[in-house]
């Protein structure tokens, strides 16, 4: 038998990838920066548009570092797993009073055996009840495609089908913790950049071990407030 593909047999071959294929998938690459054009971390952007393939929900990972949440804000689609493992040498108490996802994983080392689901859209707020100045944001959201930004402010969202799209950006910091409207961004089977500026309410400087214990406080009140 021949080492090559017979003509025909090739082409039909070439046929079912090109079915199989992702048709027009496009990239956003995003920048978001505050009011004084300074790039924002931990900002969640997220994109409804075209019909097409969207990530499923799957499991995700909250973890315990150095007595923070990291990362300080997870963007998970609904209906996600999430897993609480604690690297610290430590045992941590983390919970939640949020309106989105009440939940409560008593004092603990190591990774609890089971993840906690979040299957309600919304903002919750993750507190230790342990070390009070510890303070994170699980953003479950209902949209398609979404991203986090780094320490820079950017972000990448790959395989989107080419089109317009509705963008939503949130923020720990965003006026009255509400995601805030962005408009439509097009993005092409080249590729599309885009640069959002996201009003802040307040500072983003994270909460020190020495921070009053009204940290966790404020966050949960005006997580609530915006679910109302």
């Amino acid at each position: 038998m021949s080492k090559y593909l017979r003509p025909s047999f090739a082409w039909s071959l070439l046929g079912l990838l090109l079915l199989v294929s992702p048709a027009h998938a496009a990239r956003l690459s995003a920048e978001v920066v505050d009011g004084q054009g300074q790039p924002l971390a931990n900002a969640v952007l997220t994109l409804r548009g075209p019909a097409g393939p969207a990530p499923a929900a799957m499991q995700a990972i909250m973890d315990q570092r150095s007595q923070q949440f990291a990362p300080t804000v997870l963007a998970v689609r609904n209906g996600t797993a999430v897993a609480f493992p604690n690297s610290d040498d430590i045992r941590h108490h983390v919970y939640s009073f949020s309106l989105a996802k009440r939940f409560e994983l008593r004092l603990y080392q190591g990774t609890p055996s089971e993840p906690v689901t979040f299957d309600k859209p919304g903002v919750v707020v993750l507190g230790c009840n342990i070390h009070d100045w510890m303070l994170g944001y699980i953003y479950v959201t209902d949209d398609p495609w979404f991203a986090v930004t780094d320490e820079k402010g950017r972000l990448s969202l790959e395989q989107l089908p080419a089109g317009p799209f509705t963008a939503t950006l949130w923020h720990p910091q965003a006026p009255d913790m509400l995601p805030q409207a962005m408009g439509e961004v097009q993005v092409s089977e080249a590729g599309s950049e885009q640069r959002f500026t996201l009003a802040m309410q307040a500072p983003t400087t994270p909460a020190a071990p020495s921070a009053p214990v009204s940290a966790f406080g404020d966050a949960f009140k005006k997580a609530r407030d915006a679910a109302q």
